[in-house]
């Protein structure tokens, strides 16, 4: 890829700058363009790729993009090199080195529009075979196509434009954002937020639309993060701490470093000042560096997709292509053989090149398209990527987040668990009705949490705004007299509800909150109880994450069995601890680090919460698992109620293993390691025809070991596994249904490891944490209704997964249909060349109306509603086909063409032998003496050969009206063999439109066969012929039909004899996740249970295990080629 090199020059700016190389530029010393800047020249190289800056590195010899932070800054170089600010010098360079703070996408003009779909090779093909059709006088159907094309490209044209409007417009105000700065030795400084660079200072001043992404170094604040999550829930924003160390910030919050980070496009609701001046944050990274920058470049520059249909049917057009070469030159040499002048000769050898690539292809493959998401959206599932369409048709593999999507979105509460003298208590039912006793543990419920006041409602994380409901307490705007300068970041007060039990305490104020976050799975806060000297510190989290920080005198012995005895029944358990501080002052509150508060905790008990299944989960599950379609659980929450709510679901059958894979990351003297823990006490089979879960798909080894074991892991587990045991990975997620305690990021990369084992694999998600993985995915389907469903492909408004299989079942039909019309017009394509290939062998060609009969009256009107057929409403055991250059759908074209090219050039000759035949453009007499014996209706005429001359290219003649009913009856019946219903789409008869305009085409096409009216032979250009020829013409496509139907239908489209075709010869499919299994049902060996295995090398995590040194590994190589190489839409290439 060759990209313009610029230069700038800092020479233009209007101050002068040191040409001394010892001297920075910039005060950042970690920052690139203090090695990027050449003196004394005082210039450096730029490339602009995919709208983000690079300079070249002088020092390193390398681009490197500018226009952010370096990530090696510490939260001390944060703090104390930009905490003041930049000078205006410093300014002016960033901003020249950077660019501007923009967002800038270019509405494209409609003339560039225009140009771009006209200059596209198709079309030039297009117009060069329209060109020569219309030279040839056949008006009629380029009229036709040229109207199609032209609303084709108007329609394009319009929906680009419109696309290029609505990006310009929401990014437009991003750009004109007026912010207030901090300039150093200057103070305050409003400017437009275009001017922003990297190492500002940006002042909050309350409600607003963040333009850059922004760390915060004084003060918190509440922001709607709803662009990039699609979830408008508030979320808490802190202040990095000032660490005196030179780790980088990144590392030093480990996964959590996105609490401190204020995000492009976010909105932020609240601020909360520390009291000691505004709330204050850095600009670490402006314009397309941005998170909503990266979010339009994923718009602009989309991942390309991996899909063999568009690839095959590339090399299908360059086939086609070919096809109509070798016809050229063979009209080339029998016009030339017979002395035919040469630019009749040229004329028509270029015909013969453009009968195979029919000029409908395009509108014919994108309609099957349009018509599935047509049906999609009358099912509120709205699509933002049609291309993946097809895509879902080949789905395998579906990935489920649990909250929200399997079960409930909200919690119900179950009760409370608490704890006193190292054990645990009689539990407090909440369906008693009677109000939570007031406690330690009561406290840490009502003030423990991320709610807001907003507008006088609470808002927040719905699983605390159950918790805080289950203590009847309220929230209240602080009075400003209780308002302790420097002490709070809390502008509410919560104080006991009329509801609530007695309490001593008259209200509760959060002076420090460290908010939750998925890595961390705890958060905690300090808060100040009204009439006490000291500050209590309140945990929740994880129960076994707040264990670790609890005194181990105050956990119950029984801890862990009392949490198994929960999460088994599929209950949300949140464990809560406490511990008071005595201060100086409250201010001091601000200097604690969250090491120091969240340590020596004491336990306060368990928070059961009742998360049910959603109505809709067992039957869709059920659908998908007897589809053999694999069904996998990545979850953020305990892994016990995963594997729980995994067998209340029937994901993992009652009678199946599960086995729990634990891996630990190296230590000082012991490799890493991974334990293999067999669950016991698995519940018996209530059902005894109850059907397991086939972890592959319909190919899996039936009662082999293979299918009634699933590993079940955590995040954790899967990140160690992931750097120490890669070669063991694949073995993993071949039989792996329950992924839990899962990042982000982690979810992204359990996805992207499944598609490098070749699963096609969808991802349904509520949005919350799963973007990253809706993206990924083949086909995400995105549960939530909010704006940031963008991210994903697809979007339910029915907030349950019943949208999956509705999706898998229109990917398939649209699959089926897009094969179908591409076989069809290839087959029509080639009916036509070798129809107009035997007339040339004596210097004729099918008249236009005989074209305009086939080309619009059947091809054009059946292509448009051939793929109206509606999706199956039952899920088949097996995919369709997913590559047009399979051998059965080759065979189908092949075997078509030979049963079609046998039956036209038997009719040929046929039709020379008969008693009644001659060369009508010969002995023009002879022919009209003949007529008598033909036909006493038709009335001769002298003039009514008036086309009959010697001029190549004529029509009329004996072989054309023989050949003419052949050829239309093959374009109908092929149209009808190819249309296929079940098992993919439903019979063709509940197509109406399609039937009626076959069975329309093909009584149109008989009658014009054996009419006798002079009308309509002299307007098609035919010569009447006996009744008996007739009939025999009808009967040898008839005959061809029933031969290329049982073909097709009892043969090519035999899945059975072509599975025994594959195991008699061998054949085994290439899928890697295929071979994996069929090794490792091979093993015996596998699965592991009860036992631990070590990495060989706790350096590089080389896996050394005797058990599985025999099996083949999968090349790293080739699995990264594979998934790079990606094939975009072949029009595109086109």
């Amino acid at each position: 890829m060759c990209k313009k090199v610029l230069c700038l020059y800092l020479a233009t700016l209007k101050f002068p700058i040191s040409k001394n190389p010892e001297e920075p530029l910039v005060t950042d010393g970690h920052s690139v363009i203090n090695q990027a800047v050449m003196k004394p020249e005082l210039k450096l190289r730029c490339i602009h790729v995919q709208k983000i800056r690079y300079v070249w590195n002088t020092v390193e010899k390398q681009f490197q993009k500018v226009g952010l932070l370096e990530d090696s800054n510490s939260c001390y170089d944060i703090h104390h090199t930009f905490g003041l600010g930049l000078t205006s010098e410093e300014q002016e360079v960033r901003r020249l080195v950077c660019g501007p703070n923009a967002i800038e996408v270019e509405i494209q003009p409609i003339w560039k529009l225009l140009v771009k779909q006209v200059l596209n090779p198709f079309y030039v093909f297009q117009a060069f075979t329209l060109t020569l059709w219309l030279s040839q006088g056949y008006i009629e159907y380029s009229v036709a196509i040229i109207i199609l094309s032209l609303i084709s490209i108007v329609l394009s044209v319009y929906d680009l434009r419109q696309q290029s409007v609505k990006l310009h417009n929401l990014v437009e105000e991003h750009n004109k954002v007026q912010v207030t700065t901090i300039v150093k030795d200057k103070g305050l400084q409003e400017m437009e937020s275009r001017l922003l660079v990297p190492g500002d200072i940006l002042i909050l001043p309350g409600k607003m639309s963040l333009p850059c992404d922004a760390v915060l170094i004084d003060g918190s604040c509440v922001v709607n993060e709803g662009m990039l999550t699609g979830e408008s829930i508030p979320v808490t924003k802190t202040p990095l701490p000032t660490m005196e160390n030179t780790t980088p910030w990144k590392s030093h919050s480990l996964e959590d470093y996105r609490k401190h980070v204020l995000f492009c496009g976010t909105e932020v609701i609240q601020v909360k000042p520390s009291g000691q001046g505004p709330v204050r944050a850095v600009v670490l990274q402006t314009g397309y560096n941005t998170a909503k920058g990266d979010l339009v470049r994923s718009i602009l520059y989309p991942r390309p997709l991996n899909f063999k249909l568009y690839s095959d049917a590339f090399k299908f057009m360059v086939f086609l292509a070919c096809l109509g070469v070798v016809g050229f030159f063979y009209a080339l040499g029998v016009y030339m053989y017979h002395g035919v002048p040469p630019r009749d000769t040229v004329s028509m050898s270029l015909l013969l090149l453009t009968v195979t690539v029919p000029p409908v292809l395009p509108a014919a493959l994108t309609i099957g398209i349009v018509y599935a998401q047509k049906r999609l959206k009358k099912k509120q599932i709205f699509c933002i990527s049609p291309q993946r369409i097809n895509m879902c048709g080949q789905i395998n593999l579906v990935c489920f987040d649990k909250t929200g999507t399997l079960t409930e979105d909200g919690l119900d509460l179950w009760g409370t668990v608490p704890t006193a003298d190292n054990r645990f208590q009689e539990v407090h039912s909440f369906a008693s009705g009677k109000a939570l006793p007031w406690s330690p543990l009561c406290a840490a419920m009502a003030s423990c949490h991320s709610l807001i006041l907003l507008n006088g409602t609470i808002q927040g994380d719905p699983l605390d705004l159950k918790m805080f409901e289950g203590t009847a307490w309220k929230m209240e705007d602080r009075n400003v007299d209780s308002c302790k300068s420097g002490m709070s970041d809390s502008n509410i007060v919560i104080k006991p509800g009329p509801k609530a039990s007695q309490s001593p305490v008259e209200a509760i104020t959060v002076l420090r909150q460290f908010p939750f976050s998925s890595s961390l799975q705890r958060m905690s806060v300090m808060a100040h109880l009204t009439g006490e000297d000291h500050v209590h510190v309140y945990m929740k989290g994880a129960p076994e994450m707040v264990a670790q920080f609890c005194r181990t005198e105050t956990v119950p012995k029984n801890f862990l069995q009392e949490l198994r005895n929960y999460t088994v029944q599929g209950f949300r358990v949140i464990a809560l601890a406490h511990k008071a501080l005595t201060m100086g002052k409250l201010t001091e509150v601000g200097h604690l680090t969250r090491e120091k508060v969240e340590s020596e905790l004491t336990f306060l008990g368990l928070l059961i919460m009742e998360n049910r299944l959603k109505r809709e989960t067992k039957p869709v599950l059920k659908e998908l698992k007897e589809a053999h379609i694999r069904t996998v659980m990545i979850t953020g929450d305990n892994l016990q109620t995963a594997i729980t709510v995994a067998k209340n679901s029937e994901m993992i059958p009652q009678s199946s293993q599960v086995i729990i894979v634990e891996a630990n990351e190296p230590e000082e003297f012991a490799p890493a390691s991974v334990t293999w823990q067999l669950v016991e006490n698995q519940e018996p089979r209530r059902e005894k025809n109850e059907i397991c879960i086939n972890i592959g798909n319909s190919s899996a080894l039936d009662g082999g070991r293979g299918t009634n074991y699933h590993f079940a892991m955590s995040g954790k587990s899967y990140q160690v596994i992931f750097q120490h045991f890669n070669s063991l990975l694949p073995k993993i997620l071949v039989n792996g249904t329950i992924f839990a305690r899962m990042s982000p990021g982690q979810k992204s990369s359990l996805i992207e490891e499944f598609q490098k084992l070749n699963y096609y694999v969808g991802m349904c998600g509520d949005g919350a944490n799963d973007c990253g993985a809706l993206k990924m995915a083949h086909a995400g389907i995105s549960l939530s209704e909010q704006e940031a469903s963008v991210a994903s492909p697809f979007t339910s408004k029915v907030a349950n997964i019943e949208c999956v299989p509705h999706l898998i079942r229109e990917g398939r039909a649209a699959l089926v249909s897009s094969f179908g019309v591409f076989k069809y017009l290839t087959m029509y394509g080639i009916i036509q060349f070798i129809g107009t290939s035997l007339l040339y062998w004596q210097l004729q060609l099918f008249g236009n109306y005989q074209y305009l009969m086939q080309d619009v009256a059947i091809t054009l009107m059946v292509c448009l509603t051939m793929s109206s057929t509606q999706a199956y409403p039952k899920l088949a055991p097996y995919r369709p086909a997913g590559q047009l250059l399979s051998p059965p759908l080759l065979l189908s074209v092949f075997l078509n063409s030979c049963f079609t090219c046998t039956v036209q050039i038997c009719a040929f000759l046929s039709v020379k032998q008969q008693p009644w035949y001659c060369e009508v453009h010969r002995y023009t007499d002879c022919y009209l003496v003949n007529q008598s014996h033909f036909s006493t209706n038709v009335s001769l005429e002298r003039t009514w050969n008036g086309n009959a001359t010697l001029v190549p290219g004529s029509v009329l003649s004996f072989e054309t009206t023989t050949l003419w009913p052949i050829t239309t009856i093959n374009c109908i019946t092929a149209a009808f063999i190819f249309s296929k219903g079940k098992p993919f789409r439903k019979p063709i008869y509940t197509n109406h439109m399609f039937s009626f305009l076959l069975l329309s085409a093909l009584g149109l096409t008989i009658f014009i066969t054996f009419s006798d009216f002079q009308d309509i032979y002299r307007g098609m250009e035919f010569i009447p012929t006996i009744t008996s020829w007739r009939v025999s013409i009808l009967v040898a496509a008839l005959i061809q039909f029933c031969v290329a139907f049982f073909v097709e239908d009892a043969v090519l489209q035999n899945r059975e004899l072509w599975l025994l075709i594959k195991k008699e010869f061998g054949f085994y499919s290439k899928s890697q996740y295929r071979n994996w299994q069929k090794k490792l049902a091979e093993d015996p060996t596998w699965p592991p249970t009860n036992r631990i295995d070590y990495s060989g090398d706790s350096k590089n995590g080389a896996y050394i295990n005797g058990g599985y040194e025999s099996l083949e590994q999968i090349p790293k190589e080739k699995l990264e080629v594979e998934r790079q190489t990606t094939e975009q839409h072949f029009w595109t290439r086109l």
